[in-house]
């Protein structure tokens, strides 16, 4: 008993730090998002890596193509002329790349670096978008406007999935909001996803980022870590937090959720590390508690300090779910409906992500083979990647 009341005292003290991180990450984004932006309108060239059609790929795009912005680009990149969403961008008018496939590098990376020698030489400020996300019509703006500021190294914003039905989708949503919230006011431990990313083009070229891409899978760990060796910081703006909606089952979820673990095991082993122990002490301490109180109402046992720890644990969990669900229904405006709708998975289904959490550590601890968008790799390391199959 000694032992667990220490594991419940700890994770207790953790839930404790998370929940005041959940309301410095609440203050960060009402004052962000309450704060006018700069007067800055360089040309931008947005990248589009693409492969294959996923639900929902024509109303994602379209906000791509109508910003609110006066003179910009966007490149949609393909591996091959047969891709089903090429078709879609081609109905839409929009500037289409085939860069064929990849070897040794990632395809998404592959497709980048391609599209990088083909940007306009107007171009000042390149962007990085992913085609589940679906951007607002002033993403582009929001998402540039802080490098106004030149000592920044990149601004970025992050995903938040809106599920519109299905307890797997509402998992996943939950399981990332903790990943989103890790963002805020510390440009030094800010990372950029590949999703929402914006950087200059000179910084871009200076730091030799397309070289090193090459032999790379993950193209937003590689330019995180670029930047924070030339000590450049990141900046993390909320009002770029983009929905990504749509719905996935239960093999999705764990196939969506171990891969980003995998590859985080590969480019961040300090993050996957603390991951691994993080996790496994909440599952005996809130999980192995339950198992406790349980066997010991069996046996007639006193089981209020039990009780009260998992109270305890459960309500510090809700509290920083309900801060974080509260303060991204400011840049999510459009979305509070389905905020409303969701909020219930956010109070309660937190633990269960922990759990996933552990999971996918596990896994990540013995294999490195993931597949993405149809195609298999193994990850040797932060700077090799091998392709073991891929789909036609």
């Amino acid at each position: 008993m000694i032992v667990y009341y220490f594991f419940a005292a700890v994770a207790v003290w953790i839930g404790i730090k998370s929940l005041l991180g959940g309301l410095r990450y609440a203050d960060y984004v009402q004052r962000e998002t309450s704060r006018p932006l700069p007067e800055f309108y360089p040309f931008i060239s947005i990248i589009a890596p693409t492969r294959g059609q996923e639900p929902g790929f024509e109303e994602n795009i379209r906000p791509l193509l109508t910003q609110k912005y006066p003179d910009y680009e966007v490149l949609f990149v393909f591996d091959n002329r047969q891709d089903p969403s090429l078709k879609v961008v081609e109905q839409l008018n929009a500037k289409s790349i085939i860069s064929g496939p990849a070897t040794d590098t990632g395809q998404k990376v592959h497709n980048l670096i391609v599209a990088v020698g083909e940007i306009d030489p107007r171009c000042e400020v390149i962007v990085f978008v992913d085609t589940d996300a679906r951007p607002s019509n002033d993403w582009l703006r929001e998402l540039v406007a802080p490098l106004a500021d030149e000592t920044l190294g990149a601004s970025t914003g992050y995903r938040w999935f809106v599920p519109e039905k299905g307890l797997a989708s509402r998992l996943r949503g939950v399981w990332n909001a903790s990943v989103a919230s890790a963002l805020g006011a510390e440009t030094t431990k800010n990372f950029c996803w590949g999703g929402s990313t914006a950087i200059r083009r000179s910084t871009f070229e200076e730091l030799k980022v397309a070289e090193r891409w090459r032999g790379t899978v993950s193209d937003d760990f590689t330019i995180t870590r670029v930047l924070k060796e030339a000590k450049l910081p990141i900046h993390f703006t909320p009002r770029c937090l983009v929905p990504s909606v749509g719905d996935c089952g239960w093999s999705e979820l764990v196939e969506f959720t171990t891969r980003q673990i995998k590859i985080t095991r590969v480019y961040a082993n300090h993050l996957w590390v603390a991951l691994l122990l993080g996790s496994a002490l909440f599952a005996i301490a809130f999980f192995g508690g339950i198992v406790l109180l349980v066997t010991r109402v069996l046996l007639g046992q006193s089981f209020w300090l039990v009780l009260s720890f998992l109270i305890v644990i459960f309500a510090l969990g809700a509290a920083k779910g309900f801060i974080r669900w509260r303060a991204v229904s400011l840049p999510l405006a459009g979305y509070r409906a389905e905020l409303r709708r969701d909020l219930a998975a956010h109070l309660f289904l937190w633990p269960f992500a922990s759990l996933l959490y552990l999971y996918n550590a596990v896994v990540a601890a013995f294999s490195r083979r993931i597949t993405w968008r149809g195609i298999t790799y193994n990850l040797l390391s932060p700077t090799e990647a091998v392709i073991i199959s891929r789909d036609s």
